[in-house]
């Protein structure tokens, strides 16, 4: 049955496709982009959700779905970071709809032919087609639209015909997973104990004395951790340690970074422009030829022009700055010509003094301080030395300099001094703002001077020359390491190369720590190196070029999925067990008798005794302790007065004692916080339902050998 067909015969109406908002159900990515290799892989199965095999094709057909809709939601293709993004989105639809199927089978659901036709012209549209047919400018559905839109399929391109099929084989997926979710999610029920406890968790208070001994103060060098701890410490926790397959490389880069040739290159080619420029009949076409920013004909203040042009003021009409070398770029500047702005520019340099308080004390107390720096810098004292020395923002390291800066700026009061001056040098008096006392230094008198500047720029940036002289080293590299033992070896002989680590990397990974765009290197880690071969611990990759540098790599470990290993988890897994051995330590010290004072006493001055207000059950936190909820909930489960024994805390060991336990008041409206949890539960339930049902799916993800 074609949905189409159906809706004809109910309606005489001819069903077009429906656009972007539709497609944006269909979530995946692109085809292989074009790589025959793939093409000639006996192996066509991309993976297996719930015991069926994912055919390559299938998995293509949703990804080129996916990415016709972002390229007519974004006008423009998906780049290879947004392609990564809907493959993995395209996957977990498949995982969805195959892992859901027997669900839906085992429960009877099933989408009437009625119920797909009121998803497209009925009183329960399906939000896609909602979304497409939504006026932008009053936010209303507009279903007359529709109607008309859909009288015309026959007319439409065979492509947006596609594209409603592609639409129309989806609608019943999205209405049986509405349905299936419904159902497990009108099943969440808090009862009304679940909310009293909750309610009592959260507004029950306890004034709680502790005495408190952190790890610190045993050194880590006086406990140590054998294998055999470490491994019965994971196989107690199994289940906090589940891992997916993973791989570890160390790589070596190798950047491609501009030479001194190279900056020659640019400035010899920037001496010529500066005398072709300064006889250039028409700057912005000249700017346009040779510029590799386009041309700016704004006529701007000094507050806004380059800093080398502002060191130059003032600036001459047809006069040739530059050229300028700074931050790999050189510059080179004509005048194009002069004129008057509305709003003045200046520059200027401030000590700032902030009083210490609001009261009039303390404002006086900053005034006059201000004013003890004015005089002192009138009797002959370095302005930017006093700066440095009393100033309190930013500014003081720079000597109170804040640049050039435009009307507006500023706060009033501080313009008002500066724009109303007339000559350079030291205003004579303090001036008062609501940011404090400010002793100002007018630098260059305001100007409503603009000038319009005509900008050649040209980047330092390498040459095939360099660029193939860094990729010739990553391959002498490579020929060198011929496994890992000399791989490692390779920053010893050249203390200018840097090695670095990647653990555990993800199948699906597409950046190596900040190595963007490594995909390859990934997939290469996994087993799928471009000949075909498989990869194994010790194997040295091929050069990858990423960005501006070549990358070798040596694959150092294999993770299966299953429990994480001591290797992968060391310094954690040490950290927990000393910890476990230092609390046995510390308990066994401290003893539990006495009063929490004495005890501290018998243990040394580590011990600290101290009484945290207003703890709260919910919270587990102790005031200067920190996250502590095994002490917490102890703390609430004694009568007050009465002391716990030592608990093996997350910061150190710990005792409490009660004060005072102020019990939660009854909640005003238990129905509230019933509602309230039930919400909470059933937000959750969508991301839960689908992780149950995957793992359940014994999903196996070969996409790697593909993508």
């Amino acid at each position: 049955m074609a949905l189409i067909n159906t809706i004809r015969e109910k309606s005489g109406w001819a069903v077009g496709t429906v656009a972007v908002g539709m497609l944006l159900f269909i979530v995946g990515g692109d085809l292989v982009g074009g790589k025959n290799r793939l093409f000639n892989r006996n192996d066509s199965v991309v993976g297996e959700v719930a015991g069926q095999k994912v055919e390559l094709a299938d998995y293509n057909n949703a990804l080129e779905q996916a990415k016709q809709a972002f390229a007519a939601q974004q006008q423009r293709q998906p780049d290879e970071q947004a392609l990564g993004y809907l493959r993995d989105q395209a996957w977990n639809q498949t995982i969805y709809n195959l892992a859901f199927q027997p669900e839906y089978d085992k429960l009877g659901l099933k989408v009437s032919d009625d119920e797909l036709v009121d998803m497209v012209q009925g009183d329960n549209i399906s939000p896609g087609i909602k979304q497409a047919f939504t006026d932008q400018k009053t936010g209303q559905f507009d279903k007359a639209r529709l109607i008309d839109y859909l009288k015309n399929l026959d007319k439409l391109p065979p492509e947006n015909q596609l594209a409603w099929h592609n639409f129309e084989a989806n609608l019943p997926i999205e209405r049986l997973r509405n349905k299936y979710n419904a159902l497990l999610k009108n099943s969440v029920y808090v009862t009304s104990a679940e909310a009293k406890r909750f309610d009592a968790n959260q507004n029950a208070k306890a004034t709680v004395k502790y005495l408190f001994v952190p790890y610190g103060s045993i050194s880590d060098s006086a406990v140590k951790v054998t294998d055999a701890e470490l491994q019965a410490y994971l196989d107690k926790n199994k289940g906090k340690y589940k891992v997916e397959d993973g791989r570890s490389v160390e790589y070596i880069s190798i950047p491609v970074v501009a030479s001194k040739e190279d900056s020659a290159a640019v400035k010899t080619s920037m001496a010529e422009l500066t005398t072709q420029f300064a006889s250039a009949p028409v700057d912005s076409l000249f700017v346009s030829a040779n510029s590799e920013q386009p041309y700016n004909k704004a006529f701007r203040s000094p507050a806004d022009l380059p800093e080398q042009l502002r060191k130059q003021l003032p600036l001459t009409q047809g006069q040739i700055y530059g050229p300028y070398a700074e931050n790999g770029t050189y510059s080179l500047y004509k005048v194009s010509g002069t004129g008057t702005g509305k709003q003045a520019a200046a520059r200027a340099s401030h000590i700032l003094i902030k009083a210490d308080g609001t009261t009039p004390e303390a404002k006086a107390a900053a005034k006059a301080k201000a004013q003890d720096i004015l005089n002192k810098i009138k009797g002959g004292a370095d302005f930017a030395a006093m700066a440095r020395q009393f100033g309190t923002d930013g500014t003081k390291d720079q000597g109170g300099d804040l640049g050039w800066f435009g009307q507006g700026r500023m706060v009033p009061e501080f313009e008002k001094a500066i724009f109303g001056a007339t000559s350079t040098g030291l205003l004579p008096n303090v001036v008062e703002t609501s940011f404090g006392y400010h002793v100002i230094k007018i630098t260059a008198v305001p100007t409503k001077q603009t000038y319009q500047v005509a900008e050649v720029k040209k980047t330092i940036a390498p040459s095939d020359a360099t660029r193939e002289a860094a990729y010739a080293k990553a391959q002498e590299l490579k020929g060198q390491a011929t496994d890992l033992a000399s791989f490692r070896a390779l920053t010893t002989k050249d203390k200018t190369l840097v090695k670095q680590e990647a653990k555990n990397l993800d199948r699906g990974a597409r950046s190596v720590n900040n190595l963007q765009n490594a995909r390859e290197m990934v997939r290469w880690a996994f087993g799928f190196s471009p000949n075909g071969g498989e990869t194994k611990v010790g194997d040295i990759s091929e050069v990858y070029e990423m960005g501006d540098q070549y990358v070798i790599a040596a694959l150092t470990d294999e993770r299966a999925k299953g429990t994480a290993t001591i290797e992968s988890l060391r310094p954690e897994l040490t950290a927990l067990v000393r910890n476990e051995k230092k609390a046995a330590q510390i308990i066994s010290k401290l003893g539990t008798s006495g009063t929490l004072e004495e005890m501290a006493a018998k243990y040394g001055p580590t011990a600290q005794v101290g009484t945290a207000p207003n703890v709260v059950l919910g919270q587990g936190s102790i005031a200067n302790i920190g996250f502590e909820p095994l002490a917490v909930g102890r703390a609430f489960a004694l009568k007050p007065g009465q002391k716990s024994a030592p608990i093996q805390g997350e910061q150190g060991v710990v005792v409490v004692q009660p004060e005072s336990v102020t019990p939660a008041p009854a909640p005003a409206n238990l129905k509230n916080v019933q509602q309230q949890l039930a919400q909470q539960r059933a937000q959750q339930q969508d991301s839960k339902i689908y992780e149950a049902i995957k793992a359940h799916a014994n999903v196996k993800d070969n996409r790697t050998k593909f993508f």
